[in-house]
């Protein structure tokens, strides 16, 4: 009898997810106790991580611009970064 798949975590988990092994992946490599070749690999996951949770803010924008207007998503007004957080729109 074949198993039957995990289910995929929520994006939201997964972002959630995603951004503590960037952050705990950032602390280490800022330590600056790494070979070079470690912290190439470490990179190369941090910018996977980082367009893993650059893709399910999309998503999630997707889903709010839906919500808000599921006739037209597209004429939503966009998104603006809270200047007294210091995020990038």
């Amino acid at each position: 009898m074949p198993r039957k798949a995990a289910p995929e975590p929520s994006p939201v988990a997964d972002f959630e997810q995603s951004l503590d092994a960037l952050e705990h992946l950032v602390e280490k490599m800022e330590q600056g106790e790494m070979s070079l070749e470690d912290s190439l690999a470490a990179y190369e996951r941090g910018v996977g991580l980082y367009r893993r949770c650059q893709a399910a803010l999309e998503q999630a924008e997707l889903r709010v611009r839906l919500l808000s207007d599921p006739q037209s998503p597209d004429d939503a007004p966009p998104f603006a970064a809270d200047e007294t957080t210091g995020g990038n729109a």
